[in-house]
């Protein structure tokens, strides 16, 4: 028996089998908002590097298992798997291979079930240590550039404290967890990678970078908060007034927030029917203050809606407005909510782990320099609305 050819004919159907497991496996999360082609990735030149392996005619293709499970690796890191969720791709693409085939390999001899058993294994472990290999690769790729930007702003960042002693203790205050985290897991994963670990440790260094990744990526966006605030209130901040379409504008970054929505099974309404075509601001600084804006109100939403209205009011202004159906917030610290690292306490939360405190702080400084006015209206466990008032023609 040719249990190459075997396996040749019944490619197709073990990958249609075994995306199918995939999407149906709760553990593999990434996988849920992928299409078919981006699951399939490159399993089948993997298929046919094993095809090869198994028939004693050829001439054993280990170099398209080796180059198909490198690039697998780089593209699953890129689509933000973890490293568990990858294993469990391997080991059900091992189970579907097994199942489908099991009938026609039963018919072969002892010798030949053995030894093609342990060839396709063979070829499983040697593609998923390559796919890790590269994925790891890719994580130490994106820690180093991530290096190297915490250490550019740091470094601008020890000037405007030097200048500005009176926020050091809050700042510092903000920057010791994640910033603790990077050290302890860097020089734990360091130490490890000196000491050549095994392979069964690989599931705990990934996630070590992971950690050091995901602490990093927040450390980064709280010094660019704080860069932000500062290069306005220090006057730095010039606009770059063009014409703008704002409907467009809206539409891409709803397009851009729409991931984060549907984690939470949250529709996001966009009433843009009455917004204006054109008006005369500075599209980048406007944009961050649509994004923070959405962004703000998917974060502190758990379910129901996030609307979007813009529209041109009477005279030479239009509005822009975020209504959610999240948190609310207590009139108390309505008024406080736009000072910088103010955030609201909760008796069973204190705040959002990812929250910096800067983001309103952020959009009602660009608004007021965008010659706008924005206005809270928010009620506890019902929601808030910001309404936004712009001039369809900025004076300079």
């Amino acid at each position: 028996m040719d249990f190459s050819l075997l396996l040749a004919e019944n490619t197709n159907s073990i990958i249609e089998k075994w995306i199918a497991a995939v999407r149906q496996d709760r553990q593999i999360e990434s996988a849920d908002d992928l299409s078919y082609t981006a699951i399939k990735n490159h399993i089948p030149d993997i298929f046919q590097a094993m095809i090869s392996v198994l028939a004693e005619t050829q001439v054993s293709d280990i170099k398209s298992i080796l180059t198909a499970s490198w690039q697998h690796g780089l593209l699953r890191a890129e689509q933000g798997f973890d490293p568990t969720e990858i294993a469990r791709e391997y080991r059900l693409l091992r189970i579907v291979i097994f199942d489908t085939l099991e009938a026609d390999l039963l018919q072969g001899s002892p010798a030949e079930i053995v030894r093609y058993m342990r060839l396709i294994d063979a070829v499983i472990d040697e593609a998923i240590a390559r796919c890790f290999k590269s994925y790891v690769d890719e994580r130490l790729r994106e820690l180093k550039h991530l290096h190297l930007s915490l250490t550019l702003h740091n470094e601008e960042l020890s000037r405007l404290i030097n200048a500005n002693q009176d926020t050091f203790s809050q700042l510092a205050h903000e920057l010791k967890h994640p910033l603790t985290s990077i050290i302890g897991y860097s020089d734990l994963f360091l130490r490890q990678q000196k000491r050549n670990s095994d392979i069964k440790d690989t599931y705990t260094n990934l996630e070590h970078i992971e950690r050091v990744l995901r602490n990093g990526r927040h450390l980064l966006r709280l010094i660019n908060d704080v860069l932000e605030v500062s290069r306005y209130d220090a006057g730095k901040v010039q606009l770059k007034v063009s014409p703008t379409n704002v409907q467009e504008l809206v539409i891409n970054v709803c397009e851009m927030l729409e991931p984060l929505a549907e984690e939470k099974d949250l529709q996001i309404i966009v009433e843009c029917d009455r917004c204006p075509q054109k008006v005369l601001t500075d599209e980048f600084q406007l944009q961050q203050i649509i994004s923070n804006l959405v962004s703000n109100a998917i974060r502190y939403t758990e379910s129901g809606t996030v609307t979007i209205v813009c529209q041109t009011l009477d005279g030479d202004s239009w509005l822009f407005t975020v209504a959610d159906t999240g948190i609310g917030i207590a009139p108390e610290n309505q008024e406080r909510v736009f000072e910088p690292y103010y955030r609201v306490n909760k008796s069973d939360r204190a705040y959002f782990p990812d929250s910096t405190g800067l983001g309103l702080a952020i959009v009602s400084r660009l608004v007021k320099l965008l010659q706008g006015e924005i206005n809270l209206k928010s009620q506890l466990g019902v929601g808030s609305t910001f309404t936004v008032t712009f001039p369809l023609k900025i004076n300079i």
